[in-house]
């Protein structure tokens, strides 16, 4: 935790912690894009981008603090996750705006103040920012859930079972399946989720698919008719770049896309996991199968690409 002024009123701000806000990394409760991100903090959307400190001052008030020194934050974002100890106290020089209250849920607080809250709309000149509610299910939650699955892939990876595909085996399986838990968190979409591994028939059709002049035995359906529009949007994305932040990439072949209604996460050596507006608190995996790993690998590029032309 570290202090640095306020710009609203002069008080000091104690920093608790802070967020990107750029077209390759921001927080996709925001928005699907980053101009959408923007809109929703009162931003112009700047090719640069902006960081988010979020703090408290000496009254205990919440308060984002928007910056144009992306460095400074990045920097302060890589030592915090390292462990180690980071003094962000913004420039004044690149202050952009000072925002009530926090976009995001924090989790933490300032000792030995009053207790976090929102400052008075009459103070703060506009109406405080806020977490979504968990308690509801629509485009914040799903891209919140969506966040969470990018943080926890591997935890997420695990509940299926078995090895992530190597390479040369990843496109001799399509497992696609839907998460059996309905009634999971809307806050991280919990759901309890199981494979089937499309390439075997069933027991019935065994006879038919050892005899050579039958049809194969089809994979099994998809899960929910969602996740075709959600591949038919990211093919279009290949072929016409979507705004920025759409398709977003990370470390390990991290691959995230938005769009209306739908989210996606992926590795692109491994599946893809869906969320979906009209599927409350759901979580959809996709197997790679033979389409999904070119695509997942397409959109990569693309990320790659528009990062590069930044």
């Amino acid at each position: 935790m570290t202090a640095a002024e306020n710009p609203e009123d002069g008080d000091e701000l104690f920093v608790l912690t802070a967020a990107m806000l750029t077209p390759g990394q921001f927080p996709g409760v925001l928005g699907d894009d980053y101009p959408a991100a923007c809109a929703e903090l009162g931003l112009e959307p700047l090719a640069g981008g902006y960081g988010l400190v979020f703090g408290q001052d000496g009254g205990g008030a919440r308060w984002t603090v928007v910056t144009t020194d992306t460095v400074t934050v990045a920097c302060a974002l890589a030592a915090w996750d390292c462990g180690l100890e980071y003094d962000l106290s913004p420039d004044e020089n690149c202050l952009a705006a000072s925002l009530p209250g926090w976009p995001l849920p924090v989790a933490v607080a300032v000792p030995n103040i009053p207790a976090p809250h929102d400052p008075s709309e009459e103070e703060a000149g506009r109406p405080p920012l806020a977490p979504p509610d968990v308690s509801v299910w629509g485009p914040p939650q799903r891209r919140l859930g969506a966040d969470e699955i990018a943080v926890r892939w591997f935890e997420w990876r695990d509940q299926l079972g078995g090895p992530a595909p190597s390479p040369s085996s990843a496109d001799e399986t399509a497992p696609v399946t839907e998460a059996a838990d309905p009634e999971a968190d809307t806050a991280t979409a919990t759901a309890t989720a199981t494979a089937t591994d499309a390439d075997t028939p069933p027991a019935a059709d065994a006879t038919a698919a050892e005899d050579r002049s039958e049809p194969a035995a089809a994979p099994p359906p998809i899960s929910h008719s969602g996740i075709r529009h959600v591949l038919e949007s990211a093919e279009e994305y290949v072929r016409n770049p979507p705004p920025p932040g759409r398709v977003r990439s990370g470390h390990g072949g991290a691959v995230r896309a938005d769009g209306p209604g739908w989210s996606l996460v992926a590795r692109t050596d491994d599946i893809a996991f869906v969320l979906l507006d009209d599927a409350p608190g759901e979580v959809l995996p996709v197997g790679r199968g033979a389409a999904l790993p070119p695509l997942l690998e397409a959109l990569s590029r693309l990320a790659a690409g528009t990062a590069a032309a930044r």
